[in-house]
């Protein structure tokens, strides 16, 4: 296997991207793979490790190349920090294809809580100025969507900072104790789905009190008001953070034991092969 490390930020060095890759070597030739880029939760506050190598390791076993990205947290979180760190991964990844076998039109995003947030706006947000800018982006020697994700898998994601936020990630990446109309207007994702906005396959728990499952609710909405195609699980029993929802995760917590959900990473890895 690759394990290499290559950092994503030109101010923070922590900021990296892991590649859980095959070696290409002479008695080894696979035909290109499709790739996952896992981001972790953590309310822009930490990075859970609950959701880092556990899903990373899920993707592998069902024969993807995967990356884990470590990006800035808070007090580093600031701006658009964490966007431009996960567009440069998805950038990356594709003018490394060859490098890595990997296939550079099925490169998906992975984020899980306040990772789902930053999966989303990857899919979402992947043309803004602020980014375009950050990654030299300008239609020639940089092309258009070369930092856009083929789709996303959003697992209990942070989405709107409106009546259903979870607070303490937009004061996180706001850095305002309270946020403004400013704020709300600008990470609220549901606000900002248009028809180039990247696939999603989504789950939630409907009784996750952390994160409501209204956030799912409404970006599955603006997905489909704006013709973009999803596919959106809705648990009934379960709290936020669940991860893989079984032992492997359970973190000596028997409440993230919930087999019922346990069957949305089948379906994501079904959704990320299945996808055209």
């Amino acid at each position: 296997m690759q394990y290499k490390t290559v950092g994503m930020s030109d101010i923070y060095p922590e900021v990296s991207l892991t590649s859980y890759c095959p070696d290409m070597t002479a008695e080894l030739k696979l035909p290109p793979r499709r790739t996952v880029i896992v981001f972790p939760g953590g309310g822009y506050h930490f990075l859970s490790d609950r959701e880092a190598e556990p899903i990373v390791f899920q993707f592998m076993a069902a024969g993807f190349n995967v990356f884990l990205l470590r990006y800035s947290v808070h007090p580093r979180v600031l701006g658009w920090n964490p966007l431009t760190e996960a567009s440069r991964a998805v950038k990356y990844v594709r003018e490394h294809a060859a490098e890595y076998n990997t296939d550079p039109d099925h490169i998906f995003v992975c984020g899980f809580s306040a990772g789902g947030h930053l999966a989303a706006s990857a899919g979402t947000l992947w043309n803004i100025p602020e980014v375009r800018e950050a990654l030299g982006i300008d239609g020639e020697k940089v092309p258009e969507g070369i930092n856009r994700p083929t789709g996303t898998i959003l697992s209990y994601p942070v989405i709107t900072a409106g009546p259903f936020a979870h607070k303490g990630s937009f004061r996180n990446l706001s850095g305002h104790d309270e946020l403004t109309a400013e704020d709300i207007e600008k990470y609220s994702l549901e606000l900002h789905v248009d028809s180039s906005t990247s696939p999603a396959f989504m789950w939630h728990t409907f009784t996750d009190k952390t994160v409501p499952v209204q956030n799912s609710l409404l970006y599955a909405s603006a997905l489909a008001a704006a013709g973009v195609p999803f596919e959106l699980h809705i648990y009934p029993e379960g709290h936020h953070g669940l991860a893989l929802c079984n032992e492997f995760t359970m973190s000596a917590n028997q409440a993230n034991i919930v087999p019922h959900a346990e069957g949305w990473i089948g379906l994501a890895i079904k959704w990320v092969r299945d996808f055209k």
